[in-house]
């Protein structure tokens, strides 16, 4: 890939030709005018039902929102008005003896229904696991063990799960049924170590040899040598040199720190500062088994040609570990100063960072190194944060999420509960409300670096991040409290047009949404030797996109302009195989779940090609027991897309997909519905082992444990129901 001359690229994926990219000649635009957009829905002979607007009209269609102008091809411009040619879906049909398919429906999801209102905090939350992988738990220990707090307790309890994550054949790997990863491997081996599990133990050994097999130390990521250097087991003179003052950068600069993805800037200042110090805190065992030659541990590599940016970059990386020689002493002292106050104006009142755990260990770390003691305030809370993380399980193992995700788990808790007819002003859903409403982020945070005149009005995905409000969460949560019937309206209206505002002011310049910032495209970030932990920055995406625009046609903006351009933008990035890629759940199942009902939504129609192509493709896939599933290694292999065991979530993403494509009575449904019903377990929920969700395409994955309740319930929901309507108090805005 080419940089342009600011370094903009599109996301780092694999991924088929889009729709606009290959030569089929079928339209991606949607025209209002198209001989298709007036016909019914190809198959469905039961239609979903309709989403109603409040009496007063168009929702948000006042001077406060005025529509923005059209760039470059109008909205309605045609790439051909040829339509694709789709037979209808067989009809399905109960079994002779079977129980017919609706009531099988209505029975599992009071079930579920039921699970997930049992679920509920008196608080009115949700909140699933959310697990990741072991290198959480690893690098848990190892922060404990650099601070010299270590815990006899949490050592065993922590060792005892990581043992029990390992393979067969003596690795661990990042998601379930996953490959076993060198990285992952080497923490896991080491938190071992710690714990006192000796290398002479067969899966220490077995641990070992696979290490030594796939490269050693010298071939595991940046952040885990990072880990091993605190303790003198690789060499600071061996990473990758980031120094502190590139928090001096301006920010129209392409490496300055708000280019990169806001995981990655909380990430990689406070680990500027601990570069910068190179603390060792000897060891009291070596890992040479872990190399495949202990005398030269680091072996050389020849280098990038340098007419590549690979080169580039690494160029210029050796000519940062000159500058580090020579930096002027008060330019770094004031640079770290800076790093520190950047830390510290961005600690939560919880006392973590970003509601995410990597960023809150990289800074508890840091400020040690600045000079704060473990019982400074500022310490004192950080490290209580991280406790937080800990989940305990009832065999005594204890482990830790990445991350929390009580806002993320109640909107979709609410929505499924919501078009599972529940009743709008069902005590749950009030209670639920309430709590949504409390967490709208009201301050402004890093994403105004790009947006200063922007009010805030956004949601985040955890419980404290008020610095780090996201569009995703923002247009569900918006979905989920127009689904309910709140006794204080007013508030509701209120909370419901500052998230619309906000995010219809993070659209990106290409009609497109990321996921926390505007814009944040530029190619650089991702070339830097020091990033190779996955996806550094946050390009706009086509799951975060269609849920905007879906919330967008909930409020009664489907013809505004901006929700055109988000229309257009989506219907571009379709698959030539008909599916759209998703960044932030597993992976082409997710994204055409995502987009297809919001297309629709917006005044698509099911048989536009578009939503036909999808429609095919998520019959291709469809697994023969019934169910859809897709493995993560469809990330990098492309060819696997939508291929994998069956999971309740993707199936039902599949489902969301189909039904609002009017393919409700075809067999594709039938059949998914079933094998729901068929793995539904006694308590009304479903085992989901695999991981579904996305944190960096291939390189973090995340397992929901709400996923397998929440969006099952939702498909379910819709099946029998159609989708709830709308409940938003309008006017929101007076008409001008």
């Amino acid at each position: 890939m080419t940089a342009t001359t600011d370094g903009s690229a599109g996301p780092r994926r694999s991924r088929a030709t889009s729709a606009s990219e290959s030569t089929d000649p079928t339209p991606v635009a949607f025209d209002p005018n198209h001989p298709a957009a007036d016909a019914s829905p190809p198959t469905s002979t039961t239609a979903p039902k309709e989403r109603t607007a409040p009496p007063g009209g168009p929702l948000l269609d006042g001077p406060l929102l005025d529509s923005a102008t059209l760039d470059g091809a109008t909205f309605d411009a045609l790439l051909s008005d040829a339509p694709v040619p789709a037979g209808p879906a067989p009809e399905a049909s109960a079994p002779d003896g079977a129980e017919p398919l609706e009531r099988v429906a209505a029975r599992i999801t009071e079930r579920a229904t039921a699970r997930l209102l049992a679920s509920q905090d008196e608080e009115g939350w949700w909140k699933g696991d959310l697990e990741t992988n072991v290198t959480m738990d690893a690098e848990d220990l190892m922060l404990r063990e650099f601070l010299g707090i270590s815990d006899s307790a949490i050592l065993e309890a922590a060792a005892r799960w990581i043992r029990a994550q390992q393979r067969e054949d003596g690795t661990w790997a990042t998601f379930h049924g996953g490959p076993g990863e060198l990285s992952t491997t080497v923490e896991a081996y080491v938190a071992l170590r710690l714990a006192g599990d000796t290398p002479e133990a067969p899966h220490m050994a077995s641990a070992a040899a696979w290490v030594r097999d796939h490269g050693g130390i010298a071939a595991t990521r940046v952040f885990t040598r990072i880990w091993l250097a605190l303790f003198g087991w690789w060499r600071w003179e061996d990473l990758p040199e980031l120094p502190p003052e590139v928090i001096y950068l301006p920010r129209w600069f392409p490496l300055n720190i708000y280019s990169f993805g806001q995981w990655a800037r909380q990430t990689i200042v406070p680990l500027t500062v601990v570069g910068a110090h190179r603390p060792v805190r000897p060891a009291a065992f070596r890992l040479d088994e872990l190399h495949t030659d202990p005398a030269v541990p680091n072996p050389p590599r020849p280098p990038a040609p340098l007419a590549s940016w690979e080169g580039f970059f690494q160029r210029l990386d050796k000519a940062l570990h000159v500058y580090r020689r020579f930096s002027i002493r008060t330019v770094r002292r004031t640079a770290l100063g800076l790093c520190a106050r950047w830390i510290i104006e961005r600690q939560e009142n919880d006392g973590c960072w970003g509601g995410i755990q990597p960023p809150a260990v990289y800074s508890v770390i840091a400020l040690h190194l600045l000079g704060y003691d473990i019982d400074h305030p500022v310490m004192r809370a950080g490290l209580k944060s991280l406790d937080q993380f800990a989940i305990w399980h009832e065999d005594g193992s204890r482990m830790i999420e990445a991350c929390q995700s009580p806002v993320w788990d109640t909107c979709l808790a609410a929505i499924a509960l919501a078009d599972a007819g529940l009743p709008a002003d069902h005590p749950a859903l009030v209670k639920a409300a309430d709590w949504m409403l409390g967490e709208q982020v009201l301050r402004r945070g890093d994403w105004s670096v790009r947006r200063p005149e922007l009010p805030s009005g956004g949601w985040a995905f955890e419980f404290h991040n008020t610095n780090y409000p996201d569009i995703d969460d923002t247009a569900e949560v918006v979905l989920a409290l127009a689904r309910v019937d709140h006794p204080d309206p007013q508030r509701m209206r209120t909370a419901i047009e500052r998230g619309v505002v906000w995010n219809l002011g993070m659209q990106s310049k290409n009609g497109a949404w990321g996921a926390f910032d505007v814009d944040n495209t530029s190619r650089f970030p991702n070339l830097l030797p020091f990033c190779d932990f996955g996806e550094v920055i946050d390009p706009p995406s086509a799951d975060v996109t269609a849920h905007v625009v879906e919330m967008l046609a909930a409020v009664g903006m489907e013809h505004d302009p901006r929700t055109r351009r988000g229309v257009s933008w989506l219907l571009a990035e379709q698959e030539a195989n008909g599916a759209w890629f998703g960044r932030w759940g597993v992976n082409y199942v997710y994204g055409t779940g995502s987009v297809v009902p919001a297309l629709v939504a917006a005044g698509v129609p099911a048989s536009h090609p578009a939503i036909r192509r999808s429609v095919r493709w998520l019959a291709d896939v469809q697994n023969a027991d019934g169910g859809w599933g897709e493995d993560l290694r469809s990330y990098p292999e492309q060819e696997l897309a939508g291929r994998g065991e069956s999971t309740a979530s993707q199936t039902a993403w599949a489902l969301l997909a189909l039904l609002a494509a009017g393919e409700r009575d075809g067999d594709a449904v039938a059949r998914g519905i079933r094998w729901l019903a068929d793995t539904q377990l006694e308590d009304g929920s479903w085992d989901e082992p695999y991981f579904t969700g996305t944190g960096f395409p291939w390189d973090f994955s995340i397992n929901y444990h709400l996923y397998r309740m929440v969006f099952p319930l939702t498909a379910l929901g819709r099946y029998l129901h159609g989708e709830a309507p709308m409940r938003v108090p309008a006017p929101l805005v007076e008409a001008a």
